[in-house]
């Protein structure tokens, strides 16, 4: 089979991480008799440098003349970047917003898993980790505070600033639906994160997903506040199964949910649109810190292409490769520096995307 994948190396670590991945995708290709072909477009801070916008419509245009796109990740230091001192909508991360919005993806799905090879590198106490965990996070992508209204501007004297969260039921009812979808797979269990006792954005997203879980009776619904979550996280992580929520809770909530897994390196994360069209991107950012030095971990990366693989190709015997191959060069002590400890193989990130392409197999 051939399969047209849109490539976004990105800014910071960007480029290092998309290569080694592409890498792994092609020896899937080699060992299962697929072609993947890449058409790469600029989007982020490189694109401001060459066309003064985050992402030009051209570079949509391209995105979406594909089956699936593969990003690095965009932007820099925000206290010390050029590309920071204009205004929002012209800033590295505009670019993400616009290809989100342009490419209609409104589901983010960023699974939470931990290596029992990284239990050591999880900042969490061996008594609290237990068993592991492994989750996935649902969260809502188009919608919400990031896209609602906003203004800065002086009212009765006073410098003002105004940013509106808004939520129609549609919105909520399709990303329930994929939370429900995915936990039907999984162990039948969907915690709803909202502050409902404060907002009428989560009284309505309350009310909206327990319409949903009617039609799923074998799911397990349970609301939580969003306050009560983040603790919980750290409380005790294998509790959860599929958490949904909405925009700004999901961004937030994610984040912490790879520091437990040990490194937000390790993170992958797939962004679906209402077909199996997605968009595969790490959880992490840019690390400009590191940039250039093949020192960044590609795992996070890596394993967003076995999503790829997975959801926009229903390639799951090739997902499952990948993924073994990861397990496989943790389990034989390699690891990049993030997730280094005493007594394993210190490894670049070319080596490690090496390692993980040789140790695709066709079972």
């Amino acid at each position: 089979m051939n399969y047209h994948i849109t490539t976004i190396p990105g800014d910071g670590i960007g480029p290092e991480i998309v290569r080694e991945t592409c890498k792994v995708l092609n020896q899937v290709g080699q060992v299962f008799g697929h072609e993947f072909h890449y058409k790469e477009i600029l989007m982020g801070g490189c694109s401001i440098d060459a066309h003064g916008v985050p992402l030009t419509d051209e570079a949509l245009e391209t995105a979406k003349g594909s089956d699936a796109v593969l990003l690095g990740a965009v932007g820099g230091d925000v206290g010390n970047s050029r590309w920071y001192d204009v205004a929002p909508n012209l800033r590295p991360e505009a670019g993400l917003l616009a290809i989100r919005k342009g490419l209609n993806l409104f589901a983010n799905i960023r699974p939470a898993y931990l290596y029992e090879e990284l239990a050591q590198a999880c900042p969490l106490k061996k008594e609290i980790i237990g068993d592991g965990f492994d989750m996935v996070i649902m969260r809502e992508l188009t919608g919400g505070l990031y896209f609602g209204e906003r203004y800065t501007r002086e009212v009765d004297g006073v410098m003002t600033a105004v940013d509106t969260l808004t939520y129609n039921e549609k919105e909520i009812r399709r990303i329930a639906v994929k939370a429900f979808d995915i936990a039907m797979k999984r162990r039948k269990s969907v915690i709803s994160v909202d502050k409902a006792n404060v907002l009428d954005s989560s009284r309505l997203w309350r009310k909206v997903v327990e319409e949903v879980a009617k039609d799923y009776p074998q799911v397990k619904l349970t609301h939580m506040l969003v306050d009560n979550c983040a603790m919980q996280l750290v409380m005790n992580p294998g509790q959860f199964d599929v958490i949904l929520t909405e925009n700004m809770f999901g961004d937030i909530l994610s984040d912490e949910a790879s520091m437990i897994t040990g490194s937000i390196g390790m993170l992958s994360s797939a962004s679906m649109n209402e077909s199996k069209f997605g968009l595969y991107e790490p959880s992490h950012g840019s690390a400009p810190d590191i940039a250039g030095k093949n020192l960044a971990n590609p795992i996070a990366t890596i394993l967003s292409g076995a999503m790829m693989l997975r959801y926009s190709f229903d390639l799951d015997q090739e997902a499952d490769a990948v993924e073994q191959a990861v397990q496989q060069v943790l389990a034989e002590g390699y690891r990049t520096g993030d997730i280094y400890s005493q007594g394993r193989a210190r490894g670049s990130c070319s080596q490690m995307g090496d390692l993980i392409a040789e140790r695709i197999v066709k079972k």
